[in-house]
């Protein structure tokens, strides 16, 4: 069961055109968004980011496109599918509607949402390994587009299947300046001592939800100073920790890079205290 513009529809059901402008264009953002026994997490950061994305990409914005509505579609699509006692990924996915090629005929928009099931619930850090290299086949172009959650992600497809041939768990991407920007599911964060920092959107990393949160409780923590500045492969090196943040799996501690080894006792704590906000509001 998917919604499809407001109506709920069987999976099997043939809703996409061979047209359809995000399949043939990749003309299309989407949203990842972590549903928590019915209650949308960062849902107001999530629509925020939506809307400006869509403004940024010329898509005509629905007049009932209001947070309210698209609340309210998120859960009527898990109440259709018995998961509003879950926890659970859902995909909000808006492309321009058929017609024209690199010019479009229109810019009014269609609309999916898709959920699936997820193992945990609140945040979780595991002890096992989490092995990474760099993903170097390819780059990204700073810039403003590259912040957007587009469907545009043949690199990080690419990536993912390099990773997997290779035996890492995930990949670093690098900008056409050679700086990291982010994971391939993901934004980095590097920490030396008492400083934590993280690539600026100016060099093309993901406009990140989570990245956000964590930004936000790095900010009230005197115990940690906290950056945002381009990093460079050499650092990862040096650094005491290195962890990936998403909205899924929240904080995820990077334990090896090449030959270096990793702690995770900032990741944990980070975790305990987004934990506790997520309780709290």
């Amino acid at each position: 069961m998917i919604n499809f513009n407001g109506t709920l529809q069987d999976n099997s059901s043939n809703l996409l055109s061979i047209d359809n402008r995000g399949y043939a264009y990749g003309d299309a953002l989407f949203e990842t968004i972590k549903v928590l026994n019915g209650k949308i997490l960062f849902w107001e950061d999530h629509y925020f980011r939506l809307m400006a994305s869509m403004r940024i990409l010329r898509m005509e914005i629905p007049m009932n496109f209001t947070m309210e509505f698209l609340q309210d579609e998120i859960i009527k699509t898990l109440e259709a599918r018995n998961e509003t006692g879950n926890s659970v990924r859902v995909k909000l996915l808006v492309n321009r509607v058929v017609g024209g090629k690199y010019l479009p005929v229109s810019n009014d928009i269609d609309y999916v949402i898709t959920t699936e099931v997820l193992p945990t619930d609140l945040y979780q850090i595991t002890d096992s390994s989490y092995i990474i290299d760099l993903y170097k086949d390819f780059f990204i172009a700073p810039g403003l587009l590259s912040t957007l959650k587009t469907n545009n992600k043949i690199t990080n497809v690419l990536g993912s299947i390099y990773a997997k041939e290779n035996g890492f768990d995930n990949c670093l991407l690098l900008n056409t300046n050679k700086n990291i920007i982010e994971a391939l599911n993901g934004n980095i964060f590097v920490v030396k001592d008492n400083v934590i920092k993280t690539p600026p959107l100016e060099d093309g990393c993901l406009k990140g939800i989570m990245r956000k949160q964590v930004i936000e409780l790095l900010k009230a923590n005197d115990e940690f100073e906290f950056v945002e500045d381009s990093v460079s492969p050499f650092e990862l090196q040096k650094a005491d920790e290195l962890f990936i943040t998403n909205v899924i799996v929240g904080i995820l501690p990077i334990t090896n890079y090449r030959k270096k080894e990793f702690s995770s006792e900032v990741s944990k704590s980070l975790l305990q205290k987004l934990n506790i906000k997520i309780r709290l509001t």
